[in-house]
């Protein structure tokens, strides 16, 4: 059928009509946001949370709305022991899970649990975590697991004993106690070590564990037991050993990771930078004020000296390979912290 200059005309006004007709719906789904979710199972209070809430909200403003964040807490959608198989499944974007967590997927993990590290300072761990053995537990995880590592972990702090019924003056005093430990070989390892039976259980049913006797005790920190008021669970009493040094790892699946364009990569990357040398203050301070809040609220606190930090950690050296072997933790893991922070932490 020959074309006439009116049908032309018609055709292509319908044409311009459906051209501007998707532009809309090309315009909208180019403007729909990433949807960011993530995971953690601590309470609000938590600095962990404070912490991790502040860089979303930041990532949130920083991408121009390209990403919508949300925050899941308290286990909600999954307990920590749980959420790098969440991770890895797309079920979840982002999570900020212990390293004692990850040591199903990856042993080397379980390297801040080293008795090198017992009783030492913050320097000494940190000399580690943000040195070479920490730049290959990331590469470890980034390959095993999938996901990107942002940046330098979030500090929890330090690991103590805690107990309901029995004061603890010395390790030896833990013998025979049921101790809650949170995942990992290491924290058992050391339950073991002073006699005690290790108890697992995820962190969203501690305070109800712990108030009908499951254990008698934990290993935690202050910030932990504080933000969850575990005096109200039958907290009394604190043996502050500094046993290890516990730190969250920034974790994004790269199911989300590849869906961003480089600029914002790099802006995920760059806050992070930005920001976790004031995370990790943060977390110092309430590591101090959460001990002050427990021993308001009744906790008995023992500190014990430097010679008897340094005397337990000097027995625990003589059993580190065989505990290393235990967790599956590499010979080049080991070695590479002992070359990093042995000469100093004698």
């Amino acid at each position: 059928m020959t074309s006439t200059p009116q049908r032309r005309a018609v055709l292509g006004a319908a044409a311009g009509a459906a051209i501007a007709a998707a532009r809309p719906l090309r315009l909208a789904r180019a403007q729909t946001p990433l949807r960011l979710r993530c995971s953690l199972d601590t309470a609000p209070s938590h600095l962990r949370n404070v912490s991790i809430a502040d860089f979303l909200a930041k990532l949130e403003k920083t991408s121009g709305g390209r990403i919508k964040t949300e925050l899941f807490q308290s286990g909600a959608l999954f307990p920590d022991l749980a959420v790098s198989k969440a991770l890895v499944q797309g079920q979840v974007e982002m999570a900020c899970p212990g390293l004692w967590t990850l040591t199903g997927f990856v042993p080397d993990a379980d390297m801040c649990q080293l008795p090198i590290f017992y009783g030492q300072s913050s320097d000494i761990v940190h000399k580690a975590f943000d040195g070479k053995p920490g730049e290959l537990l990331n590469q470890e995880i980034t390959a095993k697991l999938g996901v990107q590592v942002l940046g330098k972990w979030l500090d929890l702090g330090f690991q103590n004993w805690f107990t309901t019924t029995k004061p603890i003056n010395t390790l030896a005093d833990l013998k025979g106690l049921k101790l809650r430990s949170s995942g990992g070989v290491g924290v058992p390892w050391r339950i073991a070590f002073v006699g005690g039976i290790a108890n697992t259980t995820a962190w969203p049913q501690v305070p109800l564990a712990l108030s009908q006797g499951t254990f008698d005790g934990l290993v935690s920190s202050d910030e932990s037991c504080a933000s969850a008021q575990l005096w109200d669970a039958g907290l009394r009493y604190a043996f502050e050993d500094h046993q290890f040094f516990a730190d969250y790892i920034p974790l994004v699946s790269n199911a989300f990771w590849d869906k961003l364009p480089p600029d914002l990569q790099q802006a995920m990357r760059g806050l992070w930078a930005d920001n976790i040398a004031a995370y990790r203050a943060e977390m110092i301070e309430a590591q101090r004020k959460a001990r002050t809040t427990m021993e308001a609220h009744g906790v008995k606190f023992v500190d014990p000296s430097p010679d008897a930090l340094a005397s337990a950690r000097r027995r625990m050296l003589i059993e580190q390979d065989e505990m290393a072997r235990q967790a599956k933790i590499s010979p080049e893991m080991v070695a590479l912290v002992m070359q990093t922070v042995g000469r100093d932490a004698g």
